[in-house]
């Protein structure tokens, strides 16, 4: 494929990750903004820091949700370091599910925890397969520019 036409659609896919609301615009643009010559795989270093920050994060979720009795205070903490988490590379669909898992959280309400967990899940994998395969298209693109 030539460098063009990867460009091209990796703008296309960057923009439909936006507009479908996956990722934050501002907030993935002010990541790029921080990548450079010294550092030039920064943002994906970033995206894998939070996906392996989430995996731990979904599972002490699921391990405090079993526990009884049902510690809402601590999976409302779990939760919130989630959220943070996602604010801080853009994951606006995923962030959007933790606010409403917290609402539950602080009514305790343990039927809606756990059926907005599986909500939770669900954002962060389809974030992360669109994030992989966008970031296998900057890698090709940057492949196709250094050849």
């Amino acid at each position: 494929m030539d460098r063009n036409h990867l460009q091209c659609q990796l703008a296309h896919t960057k923009k439909s990750l936006f507009d479908q609301g996956y990722i934050d615009k501002e907030q993935f643009n002010q990541l790029e903004e921080l990548q450079d010559d010294a550092n030039p795989n920064f943002v994906e270093e970033i995206v894998t820091l939070f996906y392996n920050d989430s995996a731990r994060l979904i599972q002490n979720i699921e391990h405090t949700l079993v526990n009884r009795p049902i510690d809402f205070g601590r999976l409302d903490d779990i939760s919130h370091q989630f959220k943070g988490s996602c604010s801080s590379i853009g994951a606006k669909n995923v962030k959007d599910a933790c606010t409403q898992f917290r609402e539950y959280c602080s009514a305790e309400n343990a039927q809606g925890c756990i059926r907005t967990l599986q909500l939770v899940k669900q954002e962060y994998a389809t974030l992360r397969r669109q994030l992989e395969t966008y970031f296998q298209m900057v890698r090709e693109a940057g492949e196709a520019e250094s050849a």
